[in-house]
């Protein structure tokens, strides 16, 4: 409770106001509290004269007795029996105007942690600088943290079914003390009662009853890890060529691929063979811009194997010409290691000299690329290039979701995003401000390039935030429906023996899918080197400069700007049929 001073010049609710607990006294809780008759212990000169609660107590509950009244104003307590105090307050409180109300929350608008935003007045007009003044104060950084300084890898984890990606994934968790021991026994029971006891370390990742049951995984597994050296995000991408589309998802946010190669007897000849997923995955991922591509060659423990050296060198000789073929250079982004996902050997811990006395002097004498012992070793020191926090936002949306407002999920591309920044959505071109950055369920103050983020925007509903759009800083990314590439063509389907205008197939770029179609072809060039102008037609090897054609506007760079936007895959009846550059895009129109 406290009294109202119509000279005050600004308010400030007094310690007693604050303290004003009555027993059975119900104050006003909705009405705005009008201004303080006095400090906490007011004293005779303190005392305004003329505030109404003071000429209340004074004259009408006192009799004139100051002592008594000046008592009762600093105990608000003992003004709860008298209903005309009440009755005082309540018409104060109703009889203050909007106008007061709305300068209080003026100076308390820049003290708030978050701020309220007009969706209408934000899409259409920017607000004056006042605002954006304490728009920014208000911005809820202050738990927030800057990102690790060390640096973030999305790792995706590839190959052909059963070749023991999610068995892999889960044992490095579990190494790296991310599982602990009592959910690993639960998950051994499980996989025991399914007869399937070696799977027990594919449930840390394949965590729906579908994908345990079949031992396949569907969905693109997702999971952290942490070394001294670097942060890691793993993707356990679907090895069932069914859900290659799953997979494309995942391997569109790695940085560095993992491809897992069964050395099991037949198992490496069925996932390398035509129609296995060895080789489309290895594509696939160069297509999708992986900067390395970590060949793990695994069961190396099995009883058809025995860590035999002949076994390993047979596998890397036949993937070696492929990956070159897929555009790998060797030499520097392809690296060759033999492990077991099972048991551990060559994934955090060496193995054993003793089972395979063979390794130690491969990775000494640097052989297969690799001078490091273990596939732990060796993603610690890999180092990226060509991220820069500096360069406008890039974000491809890779899903969404609503809490309390639209929360995007991606990964920071390019440039470096904070919380109260103004971003654009394209191909939308819808303007919105960062709410709020996360990373998992920890609040960020900014994210640099490579991290996996969520994004909070204000204003925007559910449906201006899709799958494939791209949050950009100014100036935004192009969005476009059509663009000369660079393909080359890797496969066609069983009714379509050469691509030719008219060819249509699902358009792959980024997290992006979108129908498309070849509308022209401008040359081709063969097996052999030699150019072919205007040519009608192409067949499988060879590179193809064309125009594409797509049914609605994607956004898009050319491959020179940003690699990240622009490479992109052709699929069509379950088969990737070309792999592709853009080379140029359509002008740009005044907007």
């Amino acid at each position: 409770m406290s009294g109202f001073n119509p000279n005050a010049s600004e308010w400030k609710p007094s310690a007693a106001a604050a303290e004003w607990t009555p027993g059975g006294f119900t104050a006003p809780a909705p009405a705005p509290t009008p201004a303080p008759l006095a400090a906490a212990e007011s004293t005779a000169s303190d005392i305004d004269e003329s505030d109404p609660l003071w000429q209340l107590v004074l004259n009408k509950i006192c009799n004139g007795d100051r002592d008594r009244a000046l008592k009762m104003i600093n105990n608000p307590d003992s003004l709860a029996e008298y209903p005309e105090v009440e009755a005082l307050l309540t018409s104060i409180a109703e009889s203050m105007n909007e106008d007061d109300w709305e300068k209080e929350g003026d100076q308390l608008a820049g003290k708030l942690e978050e701020s309220m935003v007009i969706d209408d007045v934000a899409k259409t007009a920017p607000p004056p600088v006042a605002m954006e003044e304490e728009e920014e104060e208000a911005a809820p950084v202050v738990e927030a943290v800057e990102g690790d300084p060390r640096e973030h890898f999305n790792l995706v984890f590839i190959g052909h079914v059963d070749a023991g990606k999610s068995t892999l994934s889960g044992n490095i968790l579990y190494l790296t003390d991310n599982v602990d021991k009592r959910t690993i026994e639960k998950y051994e029971r499980e996989a025991k009662e399914l007869n399937r006891e070696s799977w027990f370390l594919a449930f840390i990742m394949d965590t729906n009853e579908e994908e345990r049951s079949k031992g396949i995984t569907v969905e693109v597994g997702r999971a952290t890890f942490q070394t001294d050296a670097h942060r890691y995000s793993i993707l356990d991408a679907p090895g069932h060529k069914n859900y290659v589309p799953n997979m494309i998802m995942g391997a569109s946010q790695a940085d560095v691929g993992v491809l897992v190669i069964s050395a099991r007897k037949g198992e490496f000849e069925s996932g390398f063979d035509k129609g296995g997923q060895t080789r489309e995955h290895a594509l696939l991922a160069k297509t999708l811009g992986v900067s390395y591509l970590v060949v793990v060659i695994n069961k190396m423990d099995e009883p058809t194997v025995q860590w035999k050296k002949e076994r390993f060198d047979e596998c890397v000789s036949k993937l070696k010409p492929f990956l070159k073929g897929c555009g790998f250079t060797i030499k520097r982004e392809v690296k060759f290691m033999p492990i077991s996902g099972l048991n551990g050997a060559n994934v955090k811990d060496e193995v054993d000299p003793k089972v395979c006395p063979w390794w130690k002097d491969c990775y000494k004498n640097g052989d297969n690329n690799t001078d490091k012992p273990t596939l732990m070793g060796l993603l610690d020191s890999l180092e990226l290039k060509g991220r820069d926090a500096d360069a406008p936002v890039r974000i491809p949306v890779l899903d969404r979701y609503s809490d309390r407002g639209t929360i995007a999920m991606g990964k920071v591309e390019s440039g470096t995003i904070r919380p109260g920044m103004k971003v654009t959505v394209m191909p939308t071109r819808q303007k919105y401000k960062v709410d709020g950055l996360w990373s998992e369920e920890t609040p960020l103050a900014s994210a640099r390039p490579g991290e996996n983020i969520l994004v909070k925007l204000s204003g925007a509903g559910m449906e201006d935030i899709q799958k494939g759009f791209v949050i950009c800083t100014d100036p935004p990314c192009r969005s476009v429906d059509k663009m000369i590439c660079q393909i080359m063509v890797m496969d066609l389907p069983e009714h379509a023996k050469v691509l030719t205008a008219g060819f249509q197939a699902i358009f792959h770029a980024h997290c992006a899918e979108e129908e498309a179609t070849v509308t022209k072809i401008f040359e081709t060039t063969d097996k052999k080197g030699k150019v072919h102008k205007g040519a009608a037609f192409a067949n499988v090897g060879m590179r193809v400069v064309c125009m594409i054609e797509v049914a609605r506007t994607v956004p898009l760079e050319a491959f020179d700007d940003y690699p990240f936007l622009g490479r992109f895959t052709l699929r069509t009846e379950g088969k990737t049929c070309a792999i592709g550059v853009i080379k140029k895009l359509p002008p740009k129109k005044d907007d």
